[in-house]
């Protein structure tokens, strides 16, 4: 089988640019000033991008900018114009997270391929499916999916397939992670997530004990290992992967030119050899020297729990080369017996068993008592600390010098170390100009002929030596001579100079007919957007927002019900880890019409592969039972249940509906309401409230969830060695996580065994009612699942009452709101928003 492969590099600076194509990489990723999901990176500027499309084109390598962030209404016009911008200096392909960039992309630069971020949380066939009939031409999968789901997309996908096959993993599914958002209102949603999964928790129980404190555990619960995958890139490769995506647009140079390099020959050793693939030693050693925090296949090959953690660890951890034989304290010196070579100018790390770590960097050795510039593996040698260290400490090496300055050679110097070979031809006579002609290994060729006519020689007439000097002075281009093919006439003469001015011009001429195969056609000058935007309704809304009140168990909705609430939404993942029986659902929907009321049916809002098929049978189940509405938060679940059922659907707000243009997306697709992002604020919502759409809603109470994750801590800690044996500790007790500022966080566990991960505080918005009713609001729902049955109770009849009375509510009129909420509230984004 004929495999199409490409490795796809990451580009966070200049200097990284020139790393990955000279690494080897077929394609590179990177962002601009606006839009991109990692602002903290230097990124380019426009001029900046321009020049880096040009650089990367000349050698045959694609160029994909990432527009994968969440964007505001404010923000569409700069939007269409970077978007023209991107497709006038020749971008191949934008990465794109929100669906309303999506669909303005279609419209103002339809010729501009479309790639789906992983952010878009694709992580099953029919999420891929929706993508594709939307225009999309290639799809990032989430990074937990199991080997057999990728494989099983690309070999039904009509897309092309993308997966990460190294560097820093995310322990929520990338694009459903508020943690940063709402700890400190920097939005991983809008480039810029401030990484709280490698800060350190604690693991507590309900009494605040520390329940890991007899586990040997690290404090860096939330932080996973690297993903690294180059051992079983065969079987990447054989599942029909189209891309091998590395991240690391936040790393240095040096980090992408040894990744990308030791990958180039690993994709190149597959296809040589292929039944006898293998990596080399110094391969790994390479990559977990340049960066590590120990590695991990991740969920490839299932859920890996604790194995997967670096929990001891948020950073890089270096490669071990050896411990501590002794140490004196008179001089400062330890003597260390070597694991691995080491030399002047490496940086290492003591593991102090107390003390923490001490690091060092090695300006002077010695082995036997004579300075050394280097040392083996099997030596001892001494060297001066800072600290004191203690016997058989482990040391770290978390910086080679030699592995550095290879690295550097791949962006350091002028001359390109990846060059394309020309064959060349040389014509000259008497009589006429010299005719320089070029042509490189893929056919493409540049000509230029000298403006002096060549003239009898007097003295040295030009011979194949004189012609091949001045050819081959090609130092600074990306072009190599392989043949030179001169055809001389006589003797005659030619000035260097022009032979050099018509070398540089046929490569000039060469440099341009690469260039000319990514030329697209002009845009038209329209730039209008406004059939995608909703018009602003012309009259408000007269009704009172309906109560929505969203719960798991039927004991729940029922005194939600008795309590007041309009709409009941009831399913999807339960925080008991106990799955809705069929039975459950009928109660539930009879309970809820014989008091006159709605209930809407949730469904998860992660569906892998191997779930789909209980959730058809649900459906098949609702069908049944006939809803007012199924629930969808994710987009293959949407793709499904459009073929499945006629009952009318609801968008979550999982599908992060953060702008006009993406609500109206979903509206005009057919969803019969919407739940708006967390993340908005109270004028954002005001503004897209008053457009017409279909009935939309916010969330207004509860503890939401900041992260969902398919690593369970408490299973992974407690529930036994074997993850896939778990004995569900997460059953046994609540659990919390404790941050530096002694804030818990609550963990719930659903049916599927995931972990979600709870805000904090819990959202409360009970003193603005008043103000969220003139919003234009259809619903205000309350997020229940993790409330007791009383505070569901008292919660629901407090929003039913201020509700119904507004502002002359006593609460509202007394300004008492305060007196009905406890000290750990939040008002999520509703004041402050996000950056």
């Amino acid at each position: 089988m004929i495999y199409v492969i490409e490795l796809l590099a990451p580009v966070g600076s200049k200097e990284a640019l020139v790393a990955a194509i000279e690494g080897g990489a077929d394609a590179i990723y990177l962002g601009g000033k606006m839009f991109g999901a990692r602002h903290y990176a230097p990124n380019f500027t426009d001029d900046e991008l321009a020049e880096a499309v040009r650089f990367a084109h000349l050698r045959g390598v694609l160029v994909f900018v990432t527009v994968n962030t969440l964007l505001d209404d404010s923000e569409l016009s700069a939007l269409v114009d970077y978007l023209r911008h991107l497709y006038d200096i020749g971008v191949d392909a934008i990465i794109v997270q929100d669906l309303g960039v999506a669909v303005v992309a279609k419209k103002v630069v339809p010729n501009l391929p479309l790639h789906a971020s992983t952010q878009m949380t694709a992580h099953n066939l029919e999420g891929v499916n929706f993508l594709a009939d939307l225009g999309f031409e290639r799809v990032v999968l989430a990074r937990e999916l199991p080997l057999t789901d990728i494989e099983y997309i690309c070999k039904n996908s009509s897309v092309e397939i993308e997966t990460f096959i190294h560097g820093a993993l995310c322990i929520s599914y990338s694009g459903q992670c508020l943690m940063s958002s709402m700890i400190g209102g920097r939005s991983g949603n809008r480039g810029r997530c401030a990484q709280p999964c490698r800060l350190p928790y604690t693991l507590v129980d309900a009494s605040g004990n520390d329940v890991l404190s007899q586990a040997d555990a690290g404090e860096y619960l939330l932080s996973p290992k690297d993903f690294n995958t180059i051992e079983i890139l065969p079987k990447l490769i054989e599942a029909g992967v189209a891309s091998f995506k590395i991240e690391g647009r936040m790393k240095r140079p040096e980090y992408v030119a040894v990744v990308v390099d030791a990958y180039r020959r690993a994709i190149e050793r597959y296809l040589e050899k292929r039944d006898n693939y293998g990596v080399s030693q110094q391969d790994k050693k390479d990559l977990a020297q340049i960066f590590n925090r120990d590695f991990t296949t991740a969920h490839l090959y299932g859920k890996n729990g604790r194995n997967m953690m670096s929990d001891r660890r948020p950073n890089n951890r270096g490669v071990r080369v050896g411990r501590v034989l002794s140490y004196q304290a008179a001089g400062k010196i330890a003597v260390i017996k070597l694991d691995e070579p080491l030399a002047i100018g490496d940086i290492i790390e003591f593991w102090v068993k107390v003390g923490g770590r001490v690091n060092v960097t090695v300006r002077a050795m010695t082995v036997n008592g004579s300075p050394v510039t280097e040392a083996q593996a099997n030596t001892a040698v001494a060297i001066s600390v800072s600290s004191p260290v203690r016997d058989n400490d482990r040391v770290f090496k978390v910086f080679d010098a030699k592995l550095m300055e290879r690295a550097r050679a791949y962006f350091g110097r002028a001359e390109a170390v990846r060059r394309i070979p020309v064959d060349v031809t040389v014509t000259v006579e008497e009589g006429k100009p010299m005719v320089i002609s070029l042509q490189d290994s893929e056919g493409f060729t540049g000509q230029a002929q000298t403006a002096f006519i060549a003239e009898k020689a007097l003295k040295r007439p030009l011979t194949p030596d004189t012609i091949a000097k001045q050819i081959e002075r090609m130092g600074t281009t990306i072009f190599s001579l392989t043949n030179l093919d001169c055809s001389i006439q006589g003797e005659v003469m030619v000035p260097i100079s022009e032979i050099n001015d018509a070398r540089r011009r046929a490569v000039e001429q060469l440099e341009a007919a690469r260039l000319a195969k990514f030329d697209r056609p002009e845009l038209p000058k329209d730039k209008a957007i406004g059939a995608l935007v909703p018009q602003v309704r012309t009259t408000s809304p007269g009704k009172k927002p309906e109560l929505v009140v969203n719960v798991d168990a039927v004991d729940k909705l029922k005194v939600a019900v008795d309590s007041g609430a309009d709409i009941i939404m009831f399913g999807g993942e339960c925080f008991g880890k106990r799955a809705l029986s069929a039975e459950e659902y009928q109660n539930a929907a009879a309970y809820v019409r014989q008091h006159g009321r709605k209930i809407v049916f949730n469904t998860p809002r992660l569906v892998q592969q191997s779930q789909i098929p209980e959730i058809k049978e649900n459906v098949f189940l609702f069908n049944e039972i006939k809803p007012d509405a199924i629930s969808v938060g994710n987009i293959g679940t949407l793709q499904m249940l459009k073929e499945f059922t006629t009952i009318p659907l609801h968008g979550d707000y999982p599908l992060n509906i953060y702008n006009s243009v993406t609500a109206k997306y979903f509206s005009d697709l057919g969803l019969a309401s919407l739940t708006f992002s967390p993340e908005l604020n109270f004028a954002q919502v005001e503004e897209l409230a008053a457009k017409k759409l279909a009935p939309v809603e916010c969330l207004v109470h509860g503890y939401l969830t900041l992260m969902i994750s398919d690593y369970c801590m408490p299973g992974s800690f407690l529930g036994g060695q074997d993850i896939k044996n778990c004995d569900q500790a997460c059953l046994r007790g609540q659990y919390w996580i404790k941050d530096r500022m002694n804030e818990l966080f609550p963990i719930a566990t659903d049916q599927f065994c995931r972990m979600h991960i709870l805000n904090a505080k819990e959202l409360s918005m009970l003193p603005h009612i008043p103000r969220l009713m003139r919003a234009g609001l259809s619903r205000l729902r309350f997020e229940a699942k993790y409330s007791s049955i009383k505070e569901v109770a008292r919660i629901t009849r407090l929003y039913r009452e201020l509700i119904d009375q507004g502002e002359r509510h006593p609460l509202i009129l007394q300004d008492k709101t305060a007196s009905a909420e406890h000290e750990h509230i939040t008002r999520g984004h509703y004041f402050r928003g996000v950056l």
